[in-house]
Formats: structure tokens, sequence, C-alpha cells
């Protein structure tokens, strides 16, 4: 269309604010935020519409102008259709688009390892989640690969969701020179930032509905790792606890520093806690409190180069720890109990492997310093555990040990139930064949049980002959000094077998043994038993 009409351009300048309607061809600049607009002109003149059109300079939103963007999801071979019908198509802006997630690095972190990104991360925390209750200004956080370090400790608040590229990728170090027992490398916080006694005070959101994954907590030195505090429903998903210790520290509980310490109140119990597939490794303790919290699950995830594994209730607050699940997990490098539960109740430690564990890092089967599962209170479950440590120690120092007063079940290794201090080992069997001397079904030693008995079934291999009895030894000395041993067998047997059990101790050992004379009515036959004991 050719030009038919030249005019003065004519300019205007003035806030943003107070930018009139510019007639047609003239100029308006906003100084306040350096940008440049042009009148449209009348709709007489051929304009699709009345009012001002802004000129892109370095100064403009060009996203936010971007109003095209469509999802297709043409990888099936086809147009999705995102709106009413589709010729009408859902259009967002690119801003928008881009909004549905946060990059921590959107904050001004950087995550080089050397730079100090405390306050970008705290500044990224509170923008999206604290400034403002109204929840569609949530968003996710994104942490690209990258060391992160910190100074102080980093809060978090309600409704957090943070994610990063993997735990041996994503790495948030605190690296500092204070290291008391009161700075942590994140602890959660309420939505008005208040920590400690005042969590929840002045009106605040408590901390709830948090979600962590794919990144790794650190301390460049000895520090604390996390304090869950007054929190409720928060998850661990691919998590590592990293701290600073290695095993030549590792020998007693002098550094006193753990993985995940948690923290409650009267009113605030922390309660459903969730860690799945994570890792606590160069620290005291890889979990630790003493407080009263509910509903805490760990499960798939290992414990590598600790003191202690997990370590619960040793002077409870307020009840101490409630149903507290520890299951399907790895224990390894753990210098004494891979796990305690001191006296408090209702908490259980099921199908969980341990390996080198409670033998001050000598290896699995060399002699224990300690059980590998303490329980001392009432109402505590081990279902299902396997330990590398065989039965040769598992008497003297049990994998797994109850209080004498509370007592608990534990089924460990599938080789013997506990309830309590009763004891009974899984049924074996031994081939009888005829002997007119006495020889040995199985020995105990005296350091494993001062008395036990011997429930046991004989059957004759060629006919249906049987014999049932009960083999009660007891008043045993631990080294046949005073010639104490006693034993009785009580049986039944719906036809004579021949059969003789005695029972005989030389120093340590005690003997369980038989004879089956040439010409009794049975010839051979399987003994089937099982040993009883109170420990």
């Amino acid at each position: 269309m050719a030009i038919v009409q030249v005019s003065k351009i004519t300019h205007r300048k003035g806030l943003s604010e107070d930018l009139p309607q510019l007639a047609g061809a003239e100029l308006g600049w906003a100084v306040d935020d350096r940008k440049l607009y042009i009148g449209n002109g009348t709709l007489a003149e051929g304009a699709p519409a009345v009012g001002n059109t802004e000129i892109l300079t370095e100064y403009s939103d060009l996203l936010a102008m971007a109003s095209g963007y469509t999802y297709k999801g043409a990888a099936g071979g086809y147009i999705v259709q995102t709106g009413d019908t589709t010729s009408s198509p859902t259009q967002r802006t690119i801003q928008s688009k881009l909004d549905d997630f946060a990059s921590i690095q959107d904050f001004g972190a950087v995550g080089d390892g050397v730079t100090d990104d405390t306050y970008a991360i705290n500044r990224a925390f509170y923008q999206l989640f604290c400034r403002d209750t109204n929840e569609v200004v949530r968003r996710s956080i994104y942490f690209p690969a990258g060391v992160y370090k910190v100074t102080d400790t980093i809060l978090i608040p309600p409704y957090a969701r943070i994610f990063g590229e993997g735990a041996d990728s994503t790495i948030i170090r605190l690296d500092t020179t204070d290291y008391s027992s009161s700075v942590y490398v994140a602890r959660t916080c309420d939505n008005l930032l208040q920590t400690d006694a005042n969590i929840g005070s002045n009106g605040a959101i408590v901390p709830k509905n948090i979600e962590i994954s794919s990144l790794s907590f650190e301390a460049a030195d000895v520090g604390n790792i996390f304090l869950v505090q007054l929190a409720q429903q928060m998850h661990f998903d691919s998590v590592n606890f990293t701290g600073s210790l290695v095993q030549a520290n590792l020998s007693g509980s002098g550094e006193d520093i753990a993985g995940v310490h948690f923290d409650s109140s009267v009113a605030t119990i922390t309660n459903q806690i969730t860690f799945d597939k994570c890792k606590f490794t160069g620290l005291t303790y890889g979990i630790q409190t003493n407080e009263k919290v509910q509903g805490v699950t760990v499960s798939n995830s290992k414990f590598d180069t600790l003191y202690r594994g997990v370590y619960l209730g040793d002077t409870p607050v307020n009840g101490g720890p409630q149903g507290v699940r520890i299951l399907h997990n790895l224990f390894d490098n753990i210098a004494y109990e891979g796990i305690v539960f001191g006296d408090i109740e209702l908490n259980v430690s099921a199908y969980n492997i341990f390996l080198d564990v409670a033998t001050n890092f000598q290896g699995g089967e060399q002699t224990p310093v300690a059980s590998i599962i303490d329980i001392t209170g009432a109402n505590n479950v081990s279902l299902g555990d396997m330990f590398e440590r065989g039965e040769a120690y598992n008497i003297t120092t049990p994998r797994v040990s109850f209080s004498t007063t509370n007592g608990g079940f534990a089924l460990d290794n599938a080789q013997r139930y506990r309830f309590g201090s009763y004891v009974r080992n899984q049924g074996k069997q031994s081939t009888l064949s005829t002997q007119n001397s006495a020889t040995e079904i199985f020995a105990v030693s005296t350091s494993e049980m001062t008395a036990f008995t011997v429930e046991y079934q004989f059957k004759d291999t060629d006919t249906s002959n049987y014999r049932s009895g009960s083999l009660t030894i007891a008043a045993m000395d631990t080294d046949d000094s005073t010639g104490s041993l006693t034993y009785t067998d009580d049986y039944v047997e719906n036809t004579e077998s021949g059969l003789t059990l005695t029972v005989v101790q030389a120093g340590s050992s005690v003997s369980v043994k038989y004879t089956l004379p040439t010409g009794s009515s049975s010839v051979s036959g399987t003994f089937y038993y099982s040993v009883t004991n109170f420990s």
C-alpha cells in the first residue's frame, strides 16, 4: 500500500503510568521502564485497533509478549486437542510456560562450589513458598548439577518441593567456621521462617507437605546434616546425608553428629516422614532422636561408615519415637549397633541386611563388640532381618538382643526366633544309624547356654515306628569342674526303638549322644530336633 501522507512525527516522554493515547505515528518514551511506544492511529485510517504499540528494545519483555505456545504432543503422529475444539487450541505465553517450575539459578545461585549460595537459596524458598500463602505462586525448585556452597543453615518451609540431577550430581554443601550443634546444612521452618519453639506462632503454617529428591546434603567438616522439626508429611527420595567422618573417627560417639535429627513439641508431633532410596554415611549416627515422632519410615536405603546406624530413644522425651519402621535397608561398616530401640515401643525392624556391623570395623564374621539390633522397650519387633554374623557368636553376643524384662519378638537369619528371653532354634535333623557306642548328634558350648531343652522326634526308616520326646539338660557349670550336669529324657513311642540318648560334658562342650544297638527293632532312622533356651 502506498504512503499517501507524510506527517511530522512528534515525541512524548514521561512515566509509564502516565502514557496517553498517542496520535498515529507519534512516539512515546517511558523514562522509568525505558520502553518505546508508537500510536496506532485511528480505525478510519486503517489501524486494526486503537491504542499504542510497543516498539521492541533491549528492555522489552519478549517472553510476556509471545502468546503463541500451544502444547502439541505430536510424538504419536497427531496433534493433541488442548481447547474446546481443534480450531481453538489453548494458548499460553512463553513466559507462563517457562514458569511452570523454577531453577535455583533463576534466583542467583551459581553451584560452582566456590560462590556462597546461601542467600540465593533462602531467597528462592521465601519467594516461592513463604511470601504469599496463595497456592498458585508455589513452584517446584530445580537444582541443576553442581556443588552449592552454603555458609549457614538452609531453611526449608512448608510446601517446598526441591529436586536435583541426582544424589552424586547436585550437592548442597555446608562450609562454615561455625559447626556448633545448632547448625545444620538444612532444617525445616514455618512460612514465617521461624524455627525451634517459635514454629507455628504468630499464625504461621507449620512445616508440612515437603518433598526433597535426587540431591545430597553434605557438611565439609564436622557438622549435623538435617533437622526435621515439627514437620508433617515430609518425603525424602534418593537423598544422601553425607558427613566428613571416616572409620578412624568412629570408634566412639565423641563427634556426636547425625544425618537426621528430629524435634517435636507436646502440641505438634513430627509425623509421617519417609526416607526412600537414601544414603547415610560419614556420621556418628545415620538417624538419631529421643523425641516423640510417629510414622517415620526408612526403606530401601543404605547406612555405611557410621558409629551407629539408627539410634532411637536412648533417653526418651515424651514417650520417644513410636511407629518407626526400618525396612529393606543395607547396613555395612557400622562400628557398633546397626539399630537401637531404647525404652520405647511400637517400632519395627524388618527384612534388613546387616554385613559388617558391631565389630568395630573388623569384618562381619569377627568377634562382635555389641549386638547388631539392641531392643530395650516392650512391643518392638525384628522380623526377617538377615545377618552376616554367624552362629558362633550369636548366643554370647546375640544378633538381636532384648531386655530381659520387656522382651520382644525376633526372627533372624531364618534360623531362630525370640520372644523376649525365650529362644527357639529352627528345626534340624540328623540320620541315626545302628551304633553300639555313644555317638554325637550335636554339641553346644556352655558359653552359649547353661540349660536347654531338646524337643525331638525319631522316625524309623523302614517302619512306621515313632518316638517323641523332650530332653532337658540343666545345672551345667561352665567348665565341668564341679560335675553338676543333670538331664532327663521324657518320651513316648509306639514300638520300642532301642534308642538311648545321653548327655556328657567335657570342659565347656556339652554333647548330646545316642546309641542304637544292633538287634534293636530299629536299624536306622531320622532324628528331628529343635533346641530351646532362655538367654
